[in-house]
């Protein structure tokens, strides 16, 4: 990879898996170079699959299958700006119904234990407006959100 620093993500075993679902799932997003290990390691073999390099949304990873010693917790996550509530749908659901599971304030999780802020980028405006009480409110009515709902933002913007 070109990039000076790259999001290194943990993997069991299954880092081209998920690369591969990022790709088909989230716009800007690829697999670019598969690297096998070249002897046996403490979480593989010889020519298991060592590291994925892929990109999410334009932002260079790779994943290591380093083994199941450590997983993924809620302080990492990637945000995903979203532009309409279809986008917003389409990304969430993605991503519950192919093994994760649904949170809180926008946020889920995948199979993998990786977490996803989808966040409507109308969220973000209100919560950050100069108007205070309209960004209470909609910060307000975020939390008490799993998948963000753009309609009942925007209802709390108007007040």
């Amino acid at each position: 990879m070109v990039s000076k620093n790259t999001v290194c993500l943990w993997y069991d075993g299954d880092a081209l898996n998920a690369a591969n679902f990022y790709a088909k799932t989230f716009p800007d997003s690829k697999v670019i170079a598969v690297h096998r290990a070249p002897s046996d390691y403490p979480a593989g073999k010889e020519g298991d699959v060592l590291t994925v390099e892929f990109t999410v949304a334009g932002i260079p990873c790779i994943g290591l299958n380093g083994g199941p010693e450590i997983k993924h917790n809620q302080a990492f996550s990637f945000q995903i700006a979203t532009d309409d509530q279809e986008e917003t749908d389409r990304l969430w659901n993605a991503i519950v119904s192919n093994g994760g599971h649904a949170n809180v304030c926008g946020w889920c999780q995948d199979k993998w234990g990786l977490s996803w802020q989808i966040t409507p980028r109308v969220l973000t405006a209100a919560y950050t407006s100069a108007d205070r009480a309209a960004a209470k409110r909609a910060f307000e009515a975020m939390m008490t959100m799993g998948k963000i709902d753009i309609a009942k933002i925007e209802a709390a913007l108007r007040g």
